[in-house]
Protein backbone atom coordinates (compact mmCIF):
# COMPACT_ATOMS: atom_id res chain seq x y z
CA UNK A 1 0.00 0.00 0.00
CA UNK A 2 1.34 3.78 -0.86
CA UNK A 3 1.71 6.33 1.11
CA UNK A 4 -1.41 8.55 0.96
CA UNK A 5 1.19 11.56 0.29
CA UNK A 6 2.25 9.43 -2.73
CA UNK A 7 -0.96 8.41 -4.47
CA UNK A 8 -2.81 10.96 -6.85
CA UNK A 9 -5.52 12.76 -6.72
CA UNK A 10 -7.88 10.00 -8.46
CA UNK A 11 -6.00 7.35 -6.28
CA UNK A 12 -6.74 9.39 -3.48
CA UNK A 13 -10.72 10.28 -4.36
CA UNK A 14 -11.47 6.44 -5.20
CA UNK A 15 -9.91 5.68 -1.81
CA UNK A 16 -12.50 8.04 0.04
CA UNK A 17 -15.14 6.92 -1.53
CA UNK A 18 -14.06 3.19 -0.81
CA UNK A 19 -13.76 4.63 2.92
CA UNK A 20 -16.91 6.22 3.09
CA UNK A 21 -18.90 3.06 2.04
CA UNK A 22 -16.97 1.10 4.82
CA UNK A 23 -18.22 3.36 6.82
CA UNK A 24 -21.12 4.15 6.24
CA UNK A 25 -21.55 0.36 6.54
CA UNK A 26 -20.32 0.18 10.06
CA UNK A 27 -22.55 2.44 10.69
CA UNK A 28 -25.44 0.71 9.84
CA UNK A 29 -24.78 -1.92 12.38
CA UNK A 30 -26.03 0.41 15.19
CA UNK A 31 -23.39 -0.11 17.89
CA UNK A 32 -23.06 1.17 21.36
CA UNK A 33 -19.44 0.51 22.39
CA UNK A 34 -17.80 2.89 24.88
CA UNK A 35 -13.77 3.63 24.96
CA UNK A 36 -14.01 7.26 26.70
CA UNK A 37 -12.20 6.39 29.67
CA UNK A 38 -9.47 4.29 31.05
CA UNK A 39 -12.40 1.65 33.27
CA UNK A 40 -10.96 -1.59 34.33
CA UNK A 41 -12.63 -4.60 32.75
CA UNK A 42 -15.36 -6.99 34.37
CA UNK A 43 -12.70 -9.42 34.33
CA UNK A 44 -10.16 -7.45 36.44
CA UNK A 45 -12.97 -6.37 38.71
CA UNK A 46 -13.23 -9.75 39.07
CA UNK A 47 -9.91 -11.04 40.08
CA UNK A 48 -9.91 -9.12 43.53
CA UNK A 49 -13.66 -10.62 44.76
CA UNK A 50 -11.83 -12.78 47.23
CA UNK A 51 -11.03 -9.58 48.96
CA UNK A 52 -14.75 -8.94 50.30
CA UNK A 53 -14.19 -12.35 52.24
CA UNK A 54 -11.43 -11.23 54.13
CA UNK A 55 -13.26 -9.70 56.73
CA UNK A 56 -16.10 -12.31 58.18
CA UNK A 57 -18.15 -10.84 61.15
CA UNK A 58 -15.61 -13.05 63.17
CA UNK A 59 -12.52 -11.48 61.71
CA UNK A 60 -10.30 -9.33 64.11
CA UNK A 61 -10.74 -5.64 63.81
CA UNK A 62 -7.86 -4.61 65.05
CA UNK A 63 -4.89 -2.86 63.54
CA UNK A 64 -1.26 -3.20 64.46
CA UNK A 65 -1.79 -0.68 66.70
CA UNK A 66 -4.46 -2.00 68.73
CA UNK A 67 -6.89 0.22 67.51
CA UNK A 68 -10.35 -0.85 66.71
CA UNK A 69 -10.56 0.11 62.58
CA UNK A 70 -14.88 0.52 63.13
CA UNK A 71 -14.15 3.33 65.22
CA UNK A 72 -13.13 7.08 64.95
CA UNK A 73 -9.53 7.92 64.73
CA UNK A 74 -6.06 7.40 63.08
CA UNK A 75 -6.67 10.49 60.47
CA UNK A 76 -3.53 9.75 58.81
CA UNK A 77 -4.05 5.63 58.45
CA UNK A 78 -3.59 2.36 59.70
CA UNK A 79 0.55 1.31 59.99
CA UNK A 80 0.40 -1.72 58.49
CA UNK A 81 -1.26 0.39 55.03
CA UNK A 82 1.76 2.83 55.33
CA UNK A 83 4.57 0.22 55.13
CA UNK A 84 2.24 -1.09 52.12
CA UNK A 85 2.20 1.80 50.02
CA UNK A 86 5.66 2.87 51.13
CA UNK A 87 7.02 -0.40 49.90
CA UNK A 88 5.20 -0.02 46.19
CA UNK A 89 6.66 3.66 46.07
CA UNK A 90 9.87 3.31 47.61
CA UNK A 91 9.08 5.51 50.28
CA UNK A 92 9.37 6.09 54.19
CA UNK A 93 6.46 4.93 56.31
CA UNK A 94 6.49 7.99 58.27
CA UNK A 95 6.30 9.91 55.70
CA UNK A 96 3.16 8.15 54.15
CA UNK A 97 -0.79 9.45 54.54
CA UNK A 98 -3.35 6.84 53.49
CA UNK A 99 -6.95 8.25 52.71
CA UNK A 100 -10.24 7.40 51.49
CA UNK A 101 -11.10 5.77 48.18
CA UNK A 102 -9.57 8.32 45.51
CA UNK A 103 -6.41 10.07 45.01
CA UNK A 104 -8.21 12.91 43.15
CA UNK A 105 -9.77 13.85 46.54
CA UNK A 106 -6.36 14.18 48.17
CA UNK A 107 -4.98 15.92 45.36
CA UNK A 108 -7.96 18.19 45.60
CA UNK A 109 -7.53 18.99 48.92
CA UNK A 110 -3.59 19.90 48.62
CA UNK A 111 -4.99 21.92 46.39
CA UNK A 112 -8.17 23.29 48.60
CA UNK A 113 -5.53 23.91 51.03
CA UNK A 114 -3.12 26.42 49.49
CA UNK A 115 -5.99 28.30 47.68
CA UNK A 116 -7.80 28.97 50.95
CA UNK A 117 -5.29 28.40 53.87
CA UNK A 118 -1.69 28.84 52.03
CA UNK A 119 1.11 26.46 52.91
CA UNK A 120 4.90 26.77 54.30
CA UNK A 121 3.74 30.26 55.53
CA UNK A 122 2.93 31.40 51.87
CA UNK A 123 -0.21 33.70 51.06
CA UNK A 124 -2.86 31.63 50.21
CA UNK A 125 -3.31 31.11 46.17
CA UNK A 126 -7.25 32.48 46.55
CA UNK A 127 -5.57 36.41 47.38
CA UNK A 128 -2.79 36.19 44.49
CA UNK A 129 -3.31 38.02 41.79
CA UNK A 130 -1.99 35.52 39.81
CA UNK A 131 -0.97 31.50 40.20
CA UNK A 132 0.34 29.21 37.68
CA UNK A 133 0.78 25.64 37.23
CA UNK A 134 3.21 23.75 34.60
CA UNK A 135 0.95 20.65 32.87
CA UNK A 136 3.20 18.19 30.23
CA UNK A 137 1.46 17.24 27.67
CA UNK A 138 -0.52 15.56 26.48
CA UNK A 139 -1.78 15.22 30.27
CA UNK A 140 -4.51 13.64 32.13
CA UNK A 141 -7.78 15.67 31.51
CA UNK A 142 -8.78 15.31 35.56
CA UNK A 143 -5.48 17.04 36.76
CA UNK A 144 -6.54 20.06 34.16
CA UNK A 145 -10.06 20.03 35.10
CA UNK A 146 -8.88 20.40 38.95
CA UNK A 147 -6.87 23.02 38.59
CA UNK A 148 -8.69 24.87 35.94
CA UNK A 149 -11.49 24.64 38.91
CA UNK A 150 -9.11 27.32 41.25
CA UNK A 151 -8.64 29.38 38.38
CA UNK A 152 -4.91 28.61 38.02
CA UNK A 153 -3.41 29.50 34.45
CA UNK A 154 -2.29 26.08 32.94
CA UNK A 155 1.12 26.69 30.97
CA UNK A 156 1.65 23.35 28.62
CA UNK A 157 4.74 21.92 28.43
CA UNK A 158 6.34 19.66 25.69
CA UNK A 159 7.35 15.93 26.59
CA UNK A 160 9.48 13.81 24.69
CA UNK A 161 10.30 9.79 25.11
CA UNK A 162 12.31 10.80 28.50
CA UNK A 163 9.25 13.25 30.17
CA UNK A 164 8.79 17.19 30.25
CA UNK A 165 11.04 19.43 28.36
CA UNK A 166 13.16 20.26 31.72
CA UNK A 167 14.60 22.92 30.55
CA UNK A 168 11.77 24.42 29.97
CA UNK A 169 10.42 23.40 33.45
CA UNK A 170 13.53 24.95 35.60
CA UNK A 171 12.96 28.37 33.56
CA UNK A 172 9.58 28.34 34.63
CA UNK A 173 9.85 26.69 38.02
CA UNK A 174 13.02 28.79 38.94
CA UNK A 175 12.35 32.57 37.25
CA UNK A 176 8.67 32.60 37.96
CA UNK A 177 7.09 32.96 41.82
CA UNK A 178 3.22 32.72 40.30
CA UNK A 179 4.09 29.10 39.25
CA UNK A 180 3.34 27.19 41.96
CA UNK A 181 3.08 23.36 40.95
CA UNK A 182 3.48 21.09 37.77
CA UNK A 183 1.49 18.00 37.60
CA UNK A 184 3.35 14.76 36.42
CA UNK A 185 2.55 11.12 35.84
CA UNK A 186 6.06 9.69 36.10
CA UNK A 187 5.29 5.54 35.08
CA UNK A 188 3.10 5.11 32.27
CA UNK A 189 2.37 8.44 31.87
CA UNK A 190 -1.77 9.53 30.90
CA UNK A 191 -1.57 9.00 28.19
CA UNK A 192 1.31 8.24 26.65
CA UNK A 193 2.33 5.37 28.51
CA UNK A 194 6.41 7.04 28.62
CA UNK A 195 8.27 6.21 32.06
CA UNK A 196 10.43 9.47 33.05
CA UNK A 197 14.08 9.21 32.56
CA UNK A 198 16.23 8.79 36.18
CA UNK A 199 17.98 12.32 34.53
CA UNK A 200 14.66 13.55 33.79
CA UNK A 201 13.50 12.32 38.04
CA UNK A 202 16.90 13.96 39.22
CA UNK A 203 16.04 17.22 37.38
CA UNK A 204 12.72 17.63 39.13
CA UNK A 205 14.51 16.82 42.46
CA UNK A 206 17.25 19.30 41.74
CA UNK A 207 14.60 22.23 40.92
CA UNK A 208 15.75 25.60 43.42
CA UNK A 209 11.85 27.06 43.19
CA UNK A 210 11.36 30.81 43.18
CA UNK A 211 7.86 29.99 44.91
CA UNK A 212 8.45 28.62 48.84
CA UNK A 213 5.09 26.59 47.92
CA UNK A 214 6.05 25.25 44.55
CA UNK A 215 5.44 21.88 45.25
CA UNK A 216 5.70 18.92 42.39
CA UNK A 217 2.38 16.67 41.74
CA UNK A 218 3.55 13.58 41.44
CA UNK A 219 0.55 11.12 40.23
CA UNK A 220 2.38 7.60 40.26
CA UNK A 221 -1.42 5.99 39.36
CA UNK A 222 0.43 3.30 37.13
CA UNK A 223 3.73 2.71 39.46
CA UNK A 224 2.64 -1.12 39.17
CA UNK A 225 0.53 -1.02 36.53
CA UNK A 226 2.74 -3.12 33.72
CA UNK A 227 2.12 -4.91 30.73
CA UNK A 228 5.15 -6.69 30.11
CA UNK A 229 7.57 -8.90 32.29
CA UNK A 230 10.63 -7.71 33.86
CA UNK A 231 9.75 -3.98 33.35
CA UNK A 232 11.97 -1.87 34.34
CA UNK A 233 12.11 0.03 37.94
CA UNK A 234 13.00 3.86 37.30
CA UNK A 235 14.42 6.25 39.81
CA UNK A 236 11.92 7.13 42.37
CA UNK A 237 11.39 11.03 43.29
CA UNK A 238 12.19 9.73 46.98
CA UNK A 239 15.46 8.49 46.32
CA UNK A 240 16.26 11.46 44.17
CA UNK A 241 15.56 14.13 46.15
CA UNK A 242 16.96 12.00 48.97
CA UNK A 243 19.94 12.66 46.80
CA UNK A 244 19.55 16.64 47.10
CA UNK A 245 17.90 16.91 50.18
CA UNK A 246 14.99 18.86 48.51
CA UNK A 247 13.02 16.52 50.06
CA UNK A 248 9.84 18.36 50.58
CA UNK A 249 9.51 19.26 47.13
CA UNK A 250 6.83 16.93 45.84
CA UNK A 251 3.67 15.50 47.15
CA UNK A 252 3.20 11.96 45.74
CA UNK A 253 -0.51 10.03 45.40
CA UNK A 254 -0.93 6.34 44.27
CA UNK A 255 -4.08 4.28 44.70
CA UNK A 256 -5.81 0.77 44.33
CA UNK A 257 -8.04 2.24 42.26
CA UNK A 258 -7.53 0.02 39.28
CA UNK A 259 -5.77 -2.81 41.59
CA UNK A 260 -8.70 -3.35 43.22
CA UNK A 261 -11.89 -1.44 43.13
CA UNK A 262 -12.58 1.94 41.53
CA UNK A 263 -14.65 3.69 43.76
CA UNK A 264 -13.15 1.22 46.94
CA UNK A 265 -9.36 1.47 46.05
CA UNK A 266 -7.77 2.48 49.32
CA UNK A 267 -5.83 6.17 48.39
CA UNK A 268 -2.17 7.35 49.48
CA UNK A 269 -0.18 10.21 50.00
CA UNK A 270 3.28 10.18 50.17
CA UNK A 271 5.59 13.72 51.39
CA UNK A 272 7.97 15.13 53.85
CA UNK A 273 7.08 14.91 57.69
CA UNK A 274 6.68 18.80 57.84
CA UNK A 275 4.40 19.06 54.68
CA UNK A 276 2.05 16.21 56.27
CA UNK A 277 2.22 17.64 59.13
CA UNK A 278 0.95 21.07 57.96
CA UNK A 279 -1.44 19.54 56.00
CA UNK A 280 -2.96 16.77 58.38
CA UNK A 281 -3.83 20.64 60.60
CA UNK A 282 -6.45 21.19 57.72
CA UNK A 283 -7.47 17.76 56.51
CA UNK A 284 -8.12 17.06 60.44
CA UNK A 285 -10.80 20.06 60.11
CA UNK A 286 -12.70 18.13 57.19
CA UNK A 287 -12.88 14.81 58.86
CA UNK A 288 -11.87 12.23 62.03
CA UNK A 289 -10.79 9.31 59.59
CA UNK A 290 -11.16 7.90 56.50
CA UNK A 291 -12.43 4.24 55.85
CA UNK A 292 -10.18 2.32 58.02
CA UNK A 293 -11.71 -0.92 57.36
CA UNK A 294 -11.26 -0.94 53.63
CA UNK A 295 -7.11 0.14 54.73
CA UNK A 296 -7.49 -2.87 56.88
CA UNK A 297 -9.12 -5.52 54.53
CA UNK A 298 -6.48 -4.48 51.28
CA UNK A 299 -3.75 -5.35 53.95
CA UNK A 300 -5.22 -8.19 55.13
CA UNK A 301 -5.62 -9.70 51.26
CA UNK A 302 -2.14 -8.84 49.67
CA UNK A 303 -0.17 -8.89 52.77
CA UNK A 304 2.54 -7.15 51.43
CA UNK A 305 4.09 -5.13 48.48
CA UNK A 306 5.53 -8.68 46.59
CA UNK A 307 2.14 -9.86 46.58
CA UNK A 308 0.21 -6.90 45.50
CA UNK A 309 2.58 -6.98 42.26
CA UNK A 310 2.28 -10.67 41.73
CA UNK A 311 -1.46 -9.66 41.33
CA UNK A 312 -1.02 -6.81 38.89
CA UNK A 313 0.56 -10.10 36.53
CA UNK A 314 -3.04 -11.25 36.78
CA UNK A 315 -4.08 -7.65 35.25
CA UNK A 316 -1.24 -8.46 32.72
CA UNK A 317 -2.39 -11.05 31.58
CA UNK A 318 -6.14 -9.84 30.96
CA UNK A 319 -4.56 -6.30 29.13
CA UNK A 320 -1.70 -7.09 27.21
CA UNK A 321 -3.80 -9.01 24.84
CA UNK A 322 -6.01 -5.75 24.18
CA UNK A 323 -2.94 -3.19 23.92
CA UNK A 324 -1.62 -5.67 21.26
CA UNK A 325 -5.01 -5.87 19.33
CA UNK A 326 -4.83 -2.12 19.41
CA UNK A 327 -1.04 -1.76 18.01
CA UNK A 328 -1.82 -4.60 15.84
CA UNK A 329 -4.70 -2.37 14.00
CA UNK A 330 -2.89 0.65 13.66
CA UNK A 331 0.25 -1.40 12.46
CA UNK A 332 -1.95 -2.89 10.03
CA UNK A 333 -4.37 -0.40 8.63
CA UNK A 334 -3.08 3.12 9.43
CA UNK A 335 1.15 2.47 9.62
CA UNK A 336 1.39 2.03 5.40
CA UNK A 337 -0.43 5.35 4.88
CA UNK A 338 2.24 7.28 6.80
CA UNK A 339 -0.23 9.67 8.22
CA UNK A 340 -0.07 9.14 12.32
CA UNK A 341 1.65 8.06 14.79
CA UNK A 342 0.80 6.07 18.04
CA UNK A 343 3.48 5.56 21.71
CA UNK A 344 3.71 2.09 22.37
CA UNK A 345 3.74 1.99 26.05
CA UNK A 346 4.96 -1.01 28.36
CA UNK A 347 2.21 -0.27 30.68
CA UNK A 348 -0.78 2.04 32.05
CA UNK A 349 -4.10 2.16 30.76
CA UNK A 350 -3.63 4.14 27.32
CA UNK A 351 -2.40 4.27 24.35
CA UNK A 352 -1.88 8.27 22.82
CA UNK A 353 -2.40 8.56 19.40
CA UNK A 354 -1.68 11.68 16.81
CA UNK A 355 -3.48 12.22 14.01
CA UNK A 356 -3.01 14.18 11.32
CA UNK A 357 -3.07 17.58 12.13
CA UNK A 358 -6.62 19.17 12.10
CA UNK A 359 -8.45 16.11 12.35
CA UNK A 360 -8.74 14.69 15.59
CA UNK A 361 -12.35 16.47 16.37
CA UNK A 362 -13.48 14.59 13.10
CA UNK A 363 -12.12 11.45 14.44
CA UNK A 364 -13.53 11.52 17.23
CA UNK A 365 -17.21 12.97 15.59
CA UNK A 366 -16.80 10.38 12.95
CA UNK A 367 -16.72 7.02 15.30
CA UNK A 368 -19.79 8.61 17.84
CA UNK A 369 -21.45 8.83 14.73
CA UNK A 370 -20.55 5.12 13.80
CA UNK A 371 -21.00 3.67 17.79
CA UNK A 372 -18.08 4.19 19.25
CA UNK A 373 -17.49 6.95 22.17
CA UNK A 374 -13.67 8.09 22.22
CA UNK A 375 -11.99 10.40 25.25
CA UNK A 376 -13.20 13.90 24.02
CA UNK A 377 -10.61 15.46 21.19
CA UNK A 378 -8.48 18.07 23.42
CA UNK A 379 -9.06 16.46 26.45
CA UNK A 380 -5.68 15.77 26.98
CA UNK A 381 -4.56 19.20 26.70
CA UNK A 382 -5.12 22.27 29.25
CA UNK A 383 -8.73 24.26 28.25
CA UNK A 384 -9.35 21.24 26.06
CA UNK A 385 -6.72 22.95 23.49
CA UNK A 386 -5.11 20.91 21.73
CA UNK A 387 -3.52 23.34 19.40
CA UNK A 388 -2.96 20.74 16.77
CA UNK A 389 -6.19 18.65 16.67
CA UNK A 390 -4.33 15.92 16.23
CA UNK A 391 -4.05 14.27 19.95
CA UNK A 392 -6.59 11.11 20.64
CA UNK A 393 -6.12 9.07 23.86
CA UNK A 394 -7.03 5.50 22.83
CA UNK A 395 -7.92 3.55 26.20
CA UNK A 396 -8.59 -0.48 25.26
CA UNK A 397 -9.13 -1.85 28.61
CA UNK A 398 -13.25 -1.95 29.58
CA UNK A 399 -14.28 -3.58 26.00
CA UNK A 400 -14.14 -7.21 25.28
CA UNK A 401 -11.70 -8.58 22.63
CA UNK A 402 -14.47 -9.03 20.51
CA UNK A 403 -15.92 -5.33 21.20
CA UNK A 404 -12.26 -4.10 20.87
CA UNK A 405 -11.93 -5.38 17.87
CA UNK A 406 -14.95 -4.06 16.11
CA UNK A 407 -13.75 -0.26 17.37
CA UNK A 408 -10.18 -0.18 15.84
CA UNK A 409 -11.86 -1.30 12.74
CA UNK A 410 -14.03 1.72 13.15
CA UNK A 411 -11.61 3.69 14.39
CA UNK A 412 -9.10 2.84 11.64
CA UNK A 413 -11.73 3.54 9.21
CA UNK A 414 -12.53 6.88 10.51
CA UNK A 415 -8.22 7.84 10.91
CA UNK A 416 -8.66 6.85 6.81
CA UNK A 417 -11.94 8.75 6.35
CA UNK A 418 -10.47 12.26 8.03
CA UNK A 419 -7.17 12.49 6.39
CA UNK A 420 -8.74 11.61 2.93
CA UNK A 421 -11.43 14.17 3.46
CA UNK A 422 -8.62 16.87 4.43
CA UNK A 423 -6.44 16.00 1.32
CA UNK A 424 -9.01 15.61 -1.38
CA UNK A 425 -10.60 19.16 -0.30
Amino acid sequence: MKKLAEQSAAELAAMLKETKDAYEAFQAKKLSLNMARGKPGPEQLDLTMPMLETLRSDADMHSASGDDVRNYGLLDGITEAKKLFADILGADPAEMFIGGNSSLELMFACLQIAYVKGIAGCTPWSKLDEVKFLCPVPGYDRHFALTEYFGVKMIPVATDENGPDMETVRKYVEGDASVKGIWCVPVYANPTGIVYSDDTVRAFAALKPAAKDFRIFWDNAYCIHTLVENARKPLTINAACAETGNTGIFYQFCSTSKITFPGAGVAAFNTAKENLAELEKHLGIQTIGFDKINMLRHVRYFGNAENMIAHMAKHRAILAPKFAAVLDALDREIAPLGIAQWTKPEGGYFISFNAPKGTAKRIVQLCKEGGVTLTGAGATYPYKNDPDDSNIRIAPTYPSPAELAQAMELFCIAVKYAALEQLCK
